[in-house]
């Protein structure tokens, strides 16, 4: 399908959540490799410079994993920090939900990885593996969702992406854009009734402008697909663009009025960082003034599923979303899969 034909599936008629089963963010955290690549570092082997990346992206630097680490290396960093800002334990656990696009491997599970590095053995895994940078919130719509479950009181939510593996270190349209991280966020029941997503709103449309073309049953790994460099991730950001600033405003417009609050009345905006002009240009539509959305994306890059968890702790951190504040989590991913709620913290 072409950029030209749009594909909108907005979300089934909504219905709101039963108050009594509340829940709320106990802890957050997340996990950021140490090695920080600027921009003067990749403008060596690639046709660009600074001032092209800084203009266009926003970013002065981001984290590259080093080599003997994995995605699931980062996803217990931050699992741990969510932990023990949450004063739970890993015992408590009753689901762990990874959302990622680059896991260790195909198989076994990232989040049983996780839970096993951990100690969270009586744990429910659950990934998420195709959401790109919508994955972090399809999973915390997943662990909110979870604790519907009489039986399910304390769920470990995470987003992480080691980017730099999946991008072509010849490719100035990917390899500038992204960084690695992981985020997480501990949720749990509340006995108070009226915190957490209050409304939500998911609208697709199916683009093959951002893919991963080699590795799966379509065309599967072979010596000629690494040869063409298949399996990167190719990226049109031209698309990506529209796409952007056309679903992200309609969606969080939607899912505000679902809960039957105004957007005077969101104190954040936890938006996808996939870059600041398309972060500026959002809250622009919206009317929104910009200071009320947190920006991580100028030194972590576009952290793809970890996005929404890193600004989340960072204004979480600041203490710039107080208790029964509104808030609004929203990203776009390849596919296109677009999503945002609204919750009430607590």
């Amino acid at each position: 399908m072409s950029i030209a034909e749009p594909l909108h599936a907005p979300s089934p008629a909504f219905a709101p959540p039963d108050p009594a089963l509340s829940h709320t963010v106990l802890g957050t955290g997340i996990g950021v490799p140490p090695t920080v690549v600027g921009n003067d570092a990749l403008t060596a082997g690639l046709d660009t410079n600074d001032a092209w990346i800084r203009s266009r992206t926003g970013i002065r630097e981001r984290r590259f994993l080093e080599p003997e680490r994995t995605t699931s290396d980062l996803c217990v960093e931050a699992a741990q920090q969510a932990l023990r800002s949450s004063g739970l334990t890993p015992a408590d656990l009753d689901a762990v939900v990874v959302a990622t696009m680059t896991p260790d491997q195909p198989i076994p599970s990232t989040a049983l990885l996780v839970m096993d590095a951990i100690g969270a053995h009586r744990a429910l895994p659950l990934d998420l593996n195709q959401g790109a940078c919508a994955g972090g919130v399809l999973a915390l719509h997943t662990g909110a969702s979870l604790l519907r479950s009489p039986e399910i009181r304390h769920v470990l939510v995470i987003g992480a992406d080691v980017m730099s593996r999946i991008t072509d270190p010849a490719d100035r349209t990917t390899r500038v854009f992204f960084g690695d991280a992981a985020g997480a966020v501990v949720l749990g029941r509340s006995d108070v009734p009226g915190y957490g997503i209050l409304a939500w709103d998911f609208e697709t449309a199916l683009d093959h402008s951002v893919e991963i073309r080699a590795g799966g049953s379509a065309l599967p790994a072979s010596g000629d697909t690494v040869d063409r460099g298949e399996h990167y991730l190719r990226m049109d950001g031209k698309a990506v663009w529209k796409r952007a600033t056309d679903m992200l405003p309609r969606s969080i417009r939607s899912a505000v009025a679902r809960a039957g609050v105004d957007l005077d009345d969101v104190r954040h905006f936890v938006l996808h960082q996939a870059n600041r002009n398309i972060v500026e240009h959002v809250l622009d539509t919206l009317g929104a003034e910009r200071h009320r959305a947190c920006v991580t994306v100028d030194w972590l890059g576009n952290t793809s599923a970890a996005s929404v968890f890193t600004v989340l702790h960072e204004v979480v951190m600041a203490k710039k979303i107080q208790r029964d504040d509104v808030f609004v989590v929203s990203g776009i991913g390849a596919g296109f899969i677009c999503g945002s709620l609204v919750i009430r913290y607590g």
